[in-house]
C-alpha cells in the first residue's frame, strides 16, 4: 500500500448514530492513516498464518505491491474474503475451541474496518459491558459486580451462552450491522467476512451461523448482537456485567434470581436466537460461582478471590512445566516458568487474599525442590549435592540415607537449607506475594 461501575447511566451516547453519517464508510475504512493503524495492530499481534500461508511479516511487502488494486475493489464493493483456518485449541475446563484463522490480509482489512466502526458503536454501548472495549478490563467488571455483593445484592444469575461464537445467527446480526451502516459495500463486505466459509483437513465448508473467533472483527460483532440483551437489562432495571458472552445478574433473592433467569433465557431464545446452556448457568450465591477467572468471600464486606478452578488449572500448569524428565536444565525450567509467572500474576494479582500468593510462591518453590531431590536419585548423589550446598556431613548423611519420599524431602528442614527461596530467586523466579523478597 502506498500507506501503509455502577447502574447505567442514561446518555444520548447510547442511541445509534445518524444514517447520514454511514453512508461513506469504505472511504474511512481505505484512509492512510487508519490502514497504518491497522497495520500496526496486526503486526503487533502476530498470530499464525491462515490458509494462503502468507505470515503477518510479509503482509507489508504484499500490500505495497497488491494494494492499489485491493482499495480498488473494496471501494467498488468487490472485494471477497478467502475462507478461515480451522484451529482447534484445549480449553481450560476441558474440550476444545474452534478458532477461525483468516488471511493476514483479511485480518489487516478487518482490523481497518474495526476500528471505524468501534469509533462511532462503542459509546452506544451499556456501562456494564466490559469485553474487548477500549479502555475497559475484566478487572473493572470484577470490580463491579463486587460492589454489586456489598450493596446486599448476594445472589447471582449466572448466565452461559452455549458456543456462542459459534451460533450467532447472520441474518440477525446483518440486521442489527445495518440499522446502523448504510453504506452497502461496507455491508457486503461484512457478510461477507461471515459467509467466507473454513478450511478444515483441507476442505472448504459453508458458515450458515456464527463469527469465527479469531478475527478482530468478531468481539466487536459480539458485543453488538448482545448490546441487545444489554439494554434489556437495563430497561427492567437489572444490575449486572457482561464480559463478551459471560453475563452475571444480581439479586436479593433465589426467588428473584429464579424468575429473571426464566426471563432472560426466553428472551435470549426467542429474540437474539441464542441458546443458554442449563447445565453450566445456576442461579446461586457469589462466592459459589467464579466470574472472569475470579470469586468472592462470603462476609459482609466481600473480597476478591482467585476461584478454585482458576488455581486448581495453574498448579496443573506449573506441575507440567517443572515436570520430571524435561532435558531442560533447572535454569531453563525456571526461565520458562517464570514467563508463566509473571503473566498469571498481572492478571491476579487482583485479588485481596495475598495469604493464597503467599501459599502458591511456597508450593512452587517445594514443587522444585522435589523436582530435584527426585532428579539426584540415589543416596550417593543427594549426600554429594546436599554437602556441596554446604549441609554437615551428619545432617547431609541422614536426610540423604532418608526412605521419606520426594515431596515430603522438600519440606524438610535440610533441603531448604540447601535450596533456599534465595537460590531459586537468582535462577529468576519471581514472588507472586506482594512484599516478597525477590
Amino acid at each position: 500500500m502506498a500507506a501503509g461501575g455502577g447502574t447505567e447511566a442514561p446518555k444520548a451516547a447510547r442511541g445509534t448514530e445518524s444514517p447520514t453519517d454511514t453512508e461513506h464508510l469504505m472511504e474511512e475504512v481505505c484512509a492512510r492513516e487508519n490502514l497504518w493503524k491497522a497495520l500496526k495492530q496486526v503486526q503487533g499481534n502476530g498470530g499464525s498464518p491462515g490458509v494462503d500461508g502468507m505470515t503477518v511479516d510479509a503482509l507489508a511487502a504484499h500490500l505495497r505491491t497488491h494494494w492499489p488494486v485491493l482499495k480498488d475493489q473494496l471501494l467498488r464493493g468487490a472485494y471477497q474474503p478467502q475462507p478461515v483456518k480451522r484451529v482447534e485449541i484445549p480449553k481450560p475446563e476441558g474440550g476444545v475451541r474452534k478458532l477461525g484463522v483468516p488471511t493476514a490480509l483479511d485480518r489487516f482489512i478487518q482490523q481497518a474496518v474495526m476500528q471505524v466502526l468501534q469509533e462511532r458503536w462503542d459509546p452506544t454501548f451499556s456501562e456494564s459491558s466490559f469485553g474487548f472495549r477500549p479502555r475497559r478490563s475484566a478487572h473493572q467488571a470484577v470490580a463491579q459486580v463486587q460492589r454489586y455483593i456489598a450493596q446486599g445484592l448476594r445472589w447471582v444469575v449466572d448466565i452461559d451462552l452455549e458456543k456462542f461464537f459459534d451460533r450467532v445467527n447472520h441474518d440477525l446480526l446483518m440486521s442489527r450491522v445495518a440499522k446502523r451502516v448504510k453504506d452497502k459495500r461496507l455491508l457486503k463486505l461484512i457478510r461477507a467476512f461471515l459467509n467466507a466459509g473454513v478450511m478444515e483437513n483441507g476442505l472448504v465448508g459453508p458458515t450458515d451461523e456464527g463469527t469465527p473467533q479469531g478475527g478482530p472483527l468478531s468481539p466487536l460483532l459480539s458485543n453488538l448482537l448482545l448490546d441487545e440483551l444489554d439494554r434489556e437489562l437495563v430497561r427492567r432495571g437489572h444490575r449486572f456485567a457482561r464480559y463478551a458472552d459471560d453475563c452475571n445478574i444480581y439479586v436479593q433473592s433465589r426467588r428473584a434470581g429464579e424468575r429473571v433467569m426464566e426471563n432472560v433465557t426466553r428472551f435470549l431464545t426467542k429474540k437474539l436466537k441464542l441458546k443458554v446452556n442449563s447445565e453450566k448457568s445456576a442461579v446461586a450465591r457469589p462466592w459459589a460461582r467464579k466470574f472472569l477467572g475470579f470469586s468472592f468471600t462470603s462476609g459482609k464486606v466481600p473480597k476478591r478471590r482467585i476461584a478454585p478452578k482458576a488455581l486448581e488449572r495453574f498448579k496443573e500448569r506449573v506441575r507440567g512445566l517443572t515436570r520430571r524428565g524435561s532435558r531442560n536444565s533447572l535454569a531453563e525450567t525456571i526461565e520458562v516458568l517464570a514467563s508463566y509467572l509473571r503473566g498469571w500474576h498481572g492478571y491476579f494479582r487482583f485479588c485481596q487474599t495475598p495469604s493464597v500468593l503467599e501459599g502458591l510462591d511456597g508450593w512452587i518453590r517445594r514443587r522444585l525442590r522435589c523436582v530435584i531431590w527426585k532428579g539426584w536419585k540415589r543416596g550417593r548423589t543427594r549426600y554429594a549435592k546436599l554437602r556441596r550446598c554446604g549441609i554437615p556431613h551428619r545432617q547431609a548423611a541422614v536426610a540423604a540415607g532418608s526412605p521419606t519420599g520426594p515431596w515430603r524431602m522438600a519440606h524438610h528442614a535440610v533441603v531448604q537449607e540447601a535450596l533456599p527461596d534465595a537460590h531459586f530467586s537468582a535462577l529468576g523466579l519471581p514472588p507472586l506475594a506482594p512484599g516478597r523478597a525477590v
